[in-house]
């Protein structure tokens, strides 16, 4: 694998320059701004998970920022990783909190993502203008699910989480917006990606806060 191989995946991109994507690079301040929002309702609660979460949080705007920048393989892959240890801790969180599952079922449940991911993705990518946002879309539907199931076990959970299912399946729309409309809008939409998808990250915390002081 060649680590700095450059790419070229979004509309505003005309060039491998360091600010050839400007509007894609500062709006990953939105993920700093959501951790530091979340940062200051959760410290001081004990909730060691909701601290982790924030601090992924925060990683995911650094690695997002430096894919938008540098463009490269390597920079790629700061940005996807923390995406998927955010989801696996939260996975992890809401099955050992709310369900109140054992931590080592809670982490055998959690591991259960991964064939989820891999049996649900090539159904999505069969949906047609989805294209690599395809690889995101299970995520809403594992949220929907979980908020289905447990509607009457925590009612308020439930309904945060449908929400952020909401939130997110909209980022992901104006994620594969980005290409299609990007003759007629050369700044693209991936910015949106960003900015709701910071939305969406912290009201997650902030249902997991809530649970977790009952204030839901």
């Amino acid at each position: 694998m060649d680590w700095f191989q450059e790419i070229d995946s979004y509309c505003e991109r005309l060039s491998p320059a360091y600010w050839a994507e400007p509007i894609n690079a500062v709006t990953n301040a939105a993920f700093l701004i959501a951790a530091f929002i979340m940062w200051r309702r959760v410290r001081g609660q004990g909730m060691a998970l909701a601290m982790v979460l924030v601090a992924i949080l925060a990683a995911i705007g650094v690695g997002s920022y430096l894919f938008h920048t540098h463009a490269q393989v390597w920079a790629a892959m700061a940005d996807v990783l923390p995406i998927v240890l955010y989801i696996l801790v939260y996975i992890f969180a809401i099955n050992r909190d709310v369900w109140q599952m054992r931590p080592a079922y809670a982490g055998a449940v959690t591991a259960l993502f991964i064939p989820y991911a891999a049996a649900t993705v090539p159904l999505f990518q069969l949906v047609p203008g989805l294209g690599a946002s395809s690889a995101y879309a299970p995520v809403p539907l594992l949220i929907l699910i979980y908020a289905y199931l447990l509607r009457d076990r925590a009612p308020g959970a439930a309904r945060g989480l449908a929400i952020g299912a909401v939130i997110l399946i909209a980022s992901i729309t104006f994620r594969a917006l980005d290409e299609p409309i990007c003759g007629h809008l050369p700044l693209g939409t991936h910015f949106m990606w960003h900015i709701l998808n910071a939305t969406m990250l912290g009201w997650m915390i902030e249902v997991y806060r809530r649970h977790m002081t009952r204030t839901v």
